[in-house]
């Protein structure tokens, strides 16, 4: 309690410098937040999309079930299938009614006869999507193939890509942010330098002298944890509405409140260490 009420007493006597450490770990962690959801949210949507029907194929009319069914053995033969699906031409109205129900002119110009039966087949593993749509174009019974690879594919470079700028741009400002702590707690070691000699001649231990800036450093980080955490959540609920209209029939809005509650905590501790080690840092290289 004692070594608190010294931290409060040093954070008062320079209440900018202590503002300004807060601003910049408060920064960090909000920046630290963002791309951890940015992250999950990318790679949950590549998760969604890899688990949809990749590879479709369109049948000619005249198709039985039979030919279908047999090019759907061919298909699953080597592979590790996900799903595949076989749409009739009723089942493709039915969709086409539930995608077009706020249209009713649409509805009167569709019948079941100028919708193509369809195949679609969703692979587990994405490097099969290829040779799935190969061996579909080489039937005779099929019209058209739709191949979403390439759009996997861009999407995944743009998650990895977002996923490597989020770090990048994280360990950048962390940098930032114990080189600030570092040094405005080496100034305030700094003015104190004689006051602190003195308690050392009086027999006062290194863990003693240190011990009110070490907990300055981790209060500071702990500080600006909990507030780039909370004004991150803030942004999110505020825009989870609009995201949500956007992101129609994709699952990943609302975040749970367990996900955020990880977050956080993983924040907390990473603050703790980096305060921690900032404050050790600045103490070590002023008290030689």
């Amino acid at each position: 309690m004692t070594k608190f009420r010294t931290t409060l007493k040093l954070i008062r006597r320079s209440p900018y410098q202590s503002i300004a450490a807060v601003i910049m770990t408060t920064v960090t962690f909000f920046i630290i937040s963002v791309s951890s959801l940015a992250a999950l949210g990318g790679h949950q949507l590549l998760q969604f999309f890899q688990s949809r029907p990749q590879v479709t194929a369109f049948f000619k009319d005249g198709t039985t079930p039979a030919q279908v069914e047999a090019l759907k053995t061919q298909i699953t033969q080597g592979k590790a299938i996900e799903s595949a699906t076989y749409i009739s031409q009723s089942d493709a109205l039915t969709l086409y009614r539930e995608q077009n129900q706020d249209n009713p002119l649409l509805l009167e110009m569709v019948t079941a006869d100028i919708l193509p039966a369809s195949l679609e087949v969703s692979a587990k593993n994405v490097t099969d999507l290829a040779s799935i749509a190969e061996t579909m174009q080489q039937s005779s019974y099929v019209e058209e193939v739709v191949f979403q690879k390439d759009v996997i594919d861009t999407l995944a470079k743009w998650v990895n890509g977002l996923r490597w700028g989020g770090a990048i741009l994280s360990g950048l400002l962390v940098f930032a942010s114990v080189t600030t702590i570092i040094i405005i707690l080496g100034l305030k070691f700094s003015n104190k330098k004689n006051e602190l000699k003195t308690l050392a001649l009086l027999g006062a231990s290194s863990w003693y002298i240190r011990s009110p800036f070490l907990v300055e450093g981790i209060l500071y980080s702990l500080l600006g944890a909990f507030l780039g955490w909370g004004i991150s959540y803030l942004v999110l609920l505020y825009t989870t509405p609009n995201l949500i209209d956007f992101l129609t029939g994709i699952p990943l809005l609302p975040v749970p409140l367990w996900v955020m509650a990880i977050i956080l905590g993983g924040e907390l501790l990473l603050g703790a260490i980096l305060g921690a080690v900032s404050s050790l840092i600045a103490t070590r290289r002023l008290s030689r």
